[in-house]
């Protein structure tokens, strides 16, 4: 599959909602994961919503067609005294993987934490997804932290 066209990368809408269950049911899958009923609900109508504390959403377009997404989020930061951004979910469907997907949404994020203030953009990924950290290497900077959780 040839395309010429760079990705065209926008906020999610009302109207997204049966692609983006997709692409998230994708995404969650691809980790081993799933969430319920629920969760898709209420966090579909955060992503739509105002508040501040609440998730964003980008979803990413090729040829008209929705082929990825990312979920990223504003907080405070202990160290800081401007707001940092976490980038929670990035996603891209893998008949279009290795087209610019990943790298527009991610540079999406950018700009939206540059408009935001946000002094930094983090995520994590697991270490076996040798695919999207080679990405990762290109647009981010590798840090020595691991995660501990309850």
């Amino acid at each position: 599959m040839s395309h010429k066209k760079a990705p065209l990368v926008r906020a999610l809408r009302a109207e997204d909602e049966h692609v983006w269950r997709e692409l998230w049911t994708a995404y969650l899958d691809f980790y081993e994961s799933s969430v319920p009923e629920n969760v898709y609900s209420s966090t579909f109508q955060r992503l739509l919503g105002d508040d501040p504390r609440d998730f964003n959403a980008l979803i990413a377009e090729l040829d008209g067609r929705i082929v990825g997404l990312t979920h990223y989020v504003f907080h405070r930061h202990a160290w800081k005294v401007e707001d940092v951004c976490y980038l929670q979910d990035l996603y891209a469907v893998p008949d279009v993987r290795g087209l610019g997907i990943g790298r527009a949404l991610i540079e999406g994020v950018y700009a939206a934490a540059d408009a935001q203030g946000a002094s930094s953009v983090y995520w994590l990924t697991q270490e076996f997804n040798d695919t999207a950290r080679r990405l990762y290497d290109r647009v981010g900077v590798l840090t020595p932290f691991i995660k501990y959780q309850r």
